[in-house]
C-alpha cells in the first residue's frame, strides 16, 4: 500500500490532505516541522511527500533535495500559501513533481497526487539499468538526481541541453549520455563553439569540396558528417554567432547540409547534446540567441549543481582525483589532515570541480615527500580567502565586540559558572511562575520530570515538597 508523508504546520491543510490520501486507500503520516519531516523520511520509505514551503523551522524547498535523495526517491508535491514563480522554478529544478497553491480545489490536489503515484509505479517497475558514469563522482542528492536524468536521456533520442557553471563537468555528463546510449559504438564529436574561427566555421562544421577556397586542395568531411550515427556535442553553444545559429537550425530540422563549395546535400544521423554556462533565455530576450533554436536544443534539460551546493561530495572527489594522480605519477597516496579537509569544505570553489582538481594537483606536488596534506599545501589564493573569511567571522557586525578585561582578572571554571547560572535561572523561573510547576514548564520548555531533576540537582524545592 502506498505511504504518504505530509509536512505542513497548518492543521486544516494536514487534515485535508490526509483525508484525500485516506479516501484513496493509502496510508498517511503528518509532520509539523522540517525537522520532524526529515526524521520521518529517514525512517520510512514514502511514495509521495506533500511539502509546505513556509514552516516554523525553515523553508521546505531547502530540504527538497534531501527528501528526493532517498533511494528510491519519493515524488514531492510542493504546497504553499504564497505561490511565486521563482519558488516554482526552484521546486521544479530540484525535482518536485508539482507546485500547488493552498486554497486549490480538492480535484486540483487529487489529480497531481494520482499522477505522481502512477509515474512512480511505472518508474519502479522499469527494468533497472546499470549506468556507466565513469569520471562522475559523488552521491549527493543533487548529483544523483542528475544521474537519473542521464539514464533517461541515454534511453531517448531527444536533444539534450546541459547547463551549469564553468567547471561543473558538462562534457563528462555529455559523454555519459553517449556511452549509455545505443550510439555508444559510434563517434562522439565535440564542437567547441567558443573556439571556432570565424573564417573556417562553416568549413569545419559542414566540410568542403576541393577548390572551394584558397588552400582547399582536397575535399574534407565536416564535424557534422563525422558524427553520423553517433553524438554531436556542441560545447558552449551560447557562443554561436547569429548567422551560424540560423544555418545550424536548418541542420537540426532536416539533418541535411551542403558542404562549402558543394552542389549536393548530405545527410547525417546524429544525436545532439549541447552545453552552456550562459543563460540562453536571457540571451534570447536580448535578441542574441534565436528562440526557435533554443526550443530545439532544450527538448530535455539537465542542470548541473555547482560544487558549493554539493559539498558532501568533495571528499569523494578529492580521494578519486588524488588516487588517479598518485597512480599516474607512480607515487604514494597521500593522507588528508583534518584541517586540510576543513579547508576544502570551507572554500567556495567558484571554479567548481576543475578548480578543485587544480588545487589538489598543486597540494600533491607541493607536499613532495610528505605523506600527509595540510592547508599550507593549497594554492595561496585559497589560503588567503580562508584567512579573510576567518577574520570576517571574528569581526562580523552581528557579533558583539569583545570586552576589554583587566589582565589580572580571575575567571571561575566553566562548569562552576554554568552551575551557578543554572541555579540562578531556576530561582527566577520559580519566581516568574509563582511556584506553579506546569507554568514553569511552559516558560522554560522543560518537561515536568526534567524540571524536577534540575530542582533536585540544585536542592531547590517548592514549599511543602
Amino acid at each position: 500500500m502506498p505511504c504518504v508523508l505530509v509536512i505542513d504546520d497548518d492543521e486544516m491543510m494536514c487534515c485535508l490532505l490526509a483525508g484525500v490520501v485516506s479516501s484513496l486507500g493509502h496510508e498517511v503520516q503528518c509532520a509539523k516541522t522540517l525537522t520532524q519531516g526529515l526524521k520521518l523520511s529517514e525512517k520510512h520509505a514514502y511514495d509521495v511527500v506533500f511539502l509546505d514551503v513556509g514552516l516554523p523551522d525553515g523553508n521546505g524547498l531547502d530540504i527538497l533535495p534531501h527528501i528526493r535523495g532517498r533511494d528510491p526517491s519519493p515524488e514531492v508535491i510542493i504546497i504553499t500559501g504564497h505561490a511565486d514563480s521563482d519558488g516554482a522554478e526552484l521546486a521544479i529544478k530540484s525535482g518536485a513533481w508539482d507546485y500547488i497553491e493552498k486554497g486549490s480545489s480538492i480535484e486540483s490536489i487529487t489529480l497531481p497526487f494520482v499522477r505522481a503515484l502512477q509515474f512512480r509505479n511505472e518508474r519502479l517497475n522499469c527494468k533497472t539499468v546499470s549506468l556507466n558514469h565513469e569520471g562522475i563522482i559523488g552521491a549527493s542528492p543533487k548529483i544523483r538526481h542528475c544521474l537519473d536524468q542521464v539514464a533517461f536521456a541515454a534511453n531517448s533520442e531527444t536533444n539534450i541541453l546541459i547547463t551549469g557553471e564553468s567547471g561543473t563537468g558538462k562534457e563528462l555528463f555529455a559523454w555519459a549520455i553517449h556511452n549509455n546510449s545505443l550510439r555508444s559504438g559510434k563517434n562522439f564529436v565535440v564542437v567547441d563553439c567558443a573556439a571556432l574561427p570565424e573564417t573556417l566555421i562553416e568549413s569545419l562544421l559542414f566540410g568542403h569540396e576541393k577548390g572551394a577556397f584558397t588552400g582547399a586542395d582536397k575535399a574534407k568531411d565536416g564535424l557534422i558528417l563525422q558524427a553520423d550515427g553517433g553524438t554531436l556535442f556542441l560545447d558552449e553553444v551560447g557562443e554561436l554567432s547569429l548567422p551560424l545559429q540560423k544555418a545550424f537550425l536548418r541542420v537540426l530540422q532536416e539533418h541535411r547540409f551542403r558542404p562549402v563549395g558543394g552542389e549536393r546535400e548530405y545527410s547525417s544521423d546524429f544525436r545532439l547534446v549541447s552545453a552552456t554556462n550562459k543563460d540562453l533565455e536571457s540571451l534570447a530576450a536580448e535578441g542574441r540567441f534565436r528562440e526557435d533554436l533554443l526550443f530545439r536544443l532544450r527538448a530535455f534539460q539537465i542542470d548541473l549543481p555547482p560544487l558549493r551546493e554539493r559539498k558532501e561530495d568533495i571528499l569523494k572527489i578529492a580521494l578519486y582525483h588524488l588516487s588517479e594522480l598518485s597512480e599516474k605519477c607512480q607515487g604514494e597516496v597521500k593522507a588528508f589532515s583534518p584541517d586540510f579537509l576543513e579547508a576544502l569544505a570551507a572554500y567556495s570553489w567558484p571554479g567548481n570541480i576543475r578548480e578543485l582538481y587544480h588545487a589538489l594537483d598543486r597540494a600533491y606536488f607541493s607536499a613532495q615527500f610528505e605523506s600527509r596534506l595540510y592547508p599550507q599545501h593549497l594554492p595561496d589564493h585559497i589560503r588567503i580567502f580562508l584567512a579573510r573569511k576567518n577574520l570576517k567571522s571574528l569581526t562580523h557586525p552581528g557579533n558583539p565586540p569583545l570586552p576589554s578585561l583587566p589582565a589580572t582578572i580571575e575567571l571561575p571554571l566553566l562548569r562552576d559558572f554554568r552551575h551557578a547560572m543554572e541555579k540562578e535561572y531556576l530561582l527566577k523561573l520559580l519566581a516568574a511562575s509563582k511556584g506553579n510547576i506546569p507554568e514553569a514548564c511552559r516558560i522554560s520548555g522543560l518537561s515536568r520530570s526534567g524540571l524536577y531533576t534540575l530542582l533536585q540537582k540544585h536542592q531547590i524545592f517548592k514549599d511543602g515538597e
